[in-house]
């Protein structure tokens, strides 16, 4: 009972699907990429500045934002400045030699940020790092 010549195998790869599924995934990441959050805490509008200095990113580090109202958060756990020692002392655990860096909105006035310096510096941690973005090219700071 022969039906027929057997059917040959075709080895060639079809790679269209493969790049259709490619192609709608990186549209999907280049729509979403602007919503994704860029660290803990609440987004802010970061002070720009022409020469920023990289930071090293070695070590133990805590990320305290200040955002438009002067609330503090450490991470993203909002705190009120009468526990903010605390809540960094507990944040960095066993680790003394933990970094503060500060993320702080652009509008608001630069004692808020130097009140939160001094509550770190209150709480045992010396040396604060503050977080800004580079200057657009042809444009200063406000």
């Amino acid at each position: 009972m022969q039906f027929g010549e057997p059917t040959k195998m075709q080895s060639a790869i079809n790679v269209t699907p493969l790049v259709d599924v490619v192609l709608v995934l990186l549209i999907i990441f280049m729509v979403m990429a602007p919503y994704m959050n860029k660290g803990p805490g609440p987004e802010v509008d970061l002070p720009a500045t022409e020469k920023p200095r990289q930071q090293d990113n070695e070590g133990p580090r805590i990320q305290v934002t200040i955002d438009e109202h002067g609330a503090l958060w450490i991470d993203d756990q909002p705190f009120a400045i009468e526990q903010f020692g605390e809540g960094l002392r507990a944040a960095a655990g066993e680790k003394p030699d933990t970094k503060i860096v500060i993320r702080a909105d652009a509008r608001l006035p630069f004692s808020e940020v130097r009140r939160t310096m001094l509550a770190v510096d209150e709480a045992g941690f010396h040396g604060v790092g503050l977080i800004a973005e580079r200057a657009k090219a042809g444009s200063r700071g406000d």
